[in-house]
């Protein structure tokens, strides 16, 4: 009977499961993240391939060590699950509370202002910084509202906003073969930024390079439904980052050939307006940015629609507090909407705080997103060290997943923590103390709640 279960549970194949891994990684973070990496790289076109390189390298090799950890778990709630049952549970309420109060609010409150970044260039809205985060804010609202009223809409959504959004990343990179008209020239108003040798600044582009291929750990939680795991899951793994790498390699040498380095580096998130203007004319600009924006608006119904799950399931395991309240699920809505005000609530204050770094500059080129992205690789590191353990033990057999891939799985890791902490050594200090206390008070307040129980 358990094996019959088993087998029912398995109804996706290799291409579902590679498709999924494309599908999540390849979002907004191409679109506006190029010129950050050029700019981190002093506009050298070669150093920004090695950058975009390193990341499918952790992505590859850190997401096959997971499937050792994926294969086995029994419990729900995707890496934080891995956490609970290979760690400890203290260990994993820690990192679900940093994924729940840290890591998605801070996606959806940037996600958010780049939909209005983009949705001011479309319709041509003076495109300041406090325009850009209200029609932000109206974009949180309005998604937060769908996934609740309506989780089927939100999914189609979802399903559109996939396909659509590499349209233009394949258009321009195919385009740009062909291309053999000259880079255009700086628009009046706009200050030259020139290439420059930054040394090892350049390390500093891994902090946009995460945040472009952030969201892979997401694909794992389906791997107990993927049809022979070991096999298909295994190849997913390596031929869905590379997909995504080869994607990502064609539409920012495509851009840069169109455009060139000092044009990108000069007009910021503009560059790729211009792309729409010189392949279709006047009304160009306006037909490529409607794709974008639709691109953007459909990683933020993603990560919304993740976002409204997470107290929930802290709280059906009593990680957190008001747990009764927020476990609770609405029979008509199909969804906790405690769950959903607290989502909801947390992200509104991230926002608060992202106009506030933007308005001071307090990060330079990056934004708050990014840090904890990489603090989350930070935090993968226990996990294939527990994969070494495993190895070291007996439990995992293959020497290629049990030591090759969690050493490499360190070492990208290890490179992407650096690279966070070289775009911005004294912020990116604080705020990733910031991240381990929230991870420290999750931890404690599960052993809190424990000794409750007890009594």
């Amino acid at each position: 009977m358990a094996d019959l279960k088993k087998n029912q549970n398995e109804h996706y194949g290799f291409m579902t499961a590679t498709a999924m891994i494309v599908g999540i990684v390849i979002g907004t973070g191409i679109f506006f993240k190029c010129d950050d990496v050029l700019s981190y790289t002093g506009g050298n076109l070669w150093l920004g391939v090695l950058v975009f390189c390193i990341g499918a390298f952790g992505i590859i090799f850190g997401s096959l060590t997971l499937t050792e950890l994926s294969v086995r778990n029994k419990t729900n709630g995707g890496i934080v699950g891995y956490y609970e049952e290979f760690i400890s549970k203290k260990v994993s309420c820690g990192f679900g509370w940093f994924q729940t109060f840290v890591y998605f609010p801070t996606l959806i409150a940037v996600i958010s202002w780049v939909a209005g970044i983009y949705t001011c260039l479309l319709f041509d809205i003076e495109n300041t910084l406090n325009m850009q985060m209200m029609l932000g804010f109206v974009y949180m609202i309005l998604f937060y509202a769908v996934n609740v009223i309506s989780i089927k809409l939100g999914g189609y959504f979802q399903n559109a906003s996939t396909l659509i959004k590499l349209i233009p990343l394949l258009g321009i990179a195919l385009i740009s073969i062909f291309w053999g008209s000259s880079n255009p020239s700086i628009p009046e108003g706009v200050e030259l930024v020139s290439k420059s040798d930054v040394g090892i600044g350049w390390l500093a582009a891994l902090a946009p390079i995460a945040f472009s291929y952030d969201g892979w750990v997401v694909a794992l939680s389906i791997t107990n439904e993927v049809k022979n795991p070991r096999k298909n899951m295994t190849l997913a793994l390596i031929f869905g980052p590379i997909i995504v790498l080869g994607v990502y390699l064609t539409y920012y040498l495509g851009l840069s050939k169109m455009l060139g380095a000092e044009y990108i580096m000069s007009t910021g998130n503009e560059a790729v307006n211009k792309v729409g203007e010189m392949l279709l004319g006047s009304n160009g600009s306006k037909i490529l940015m409607i794709f974008i924006v639709i691109s953007v608006l459909g990683v933020l119904n993603g990560i919304i629609l993740g976002s409204l799950r997470m107290p929930q399931a802290l709280a059906s395991k009593k990680m957190m507090p008001g747990a009764a309240t927020v476990a609770l699920i609405n029979p008509k809505l199909q969804i906790s909407t405690g769950s959903a005000l607290v989502s909801f609530a947390v992200s509104l204050v991230w926002m608060v705080i992202h106009y506030m770094t933007q308005k001071m500059g307090a990060l330079g080129g990056g934004d708050i997103s990014e840090i904890s992205i990489v603090f989350s690789y930070a935090c993968y590191i226990i996990l294939y060290l527990k994969v070494l353990g495993m190895k070291k033990s007996g439990i995992v057999t293959s020497r290629f997943k049990g030591i090759i891939c969690p050493v490499f799985g360190i070492i990208g890791s290890g490179i992407i923590f650096i690279g966070g902490f070289v775009s911005n050594p004294a912020y990116v200090t604080f705020f990733v103390l910031f991240c381990m206390l929230v991870c420290v008070v999750g931890f404690f307040y599960y052993g809190y709640s424990e000794k409750g129980t007890d009594r």
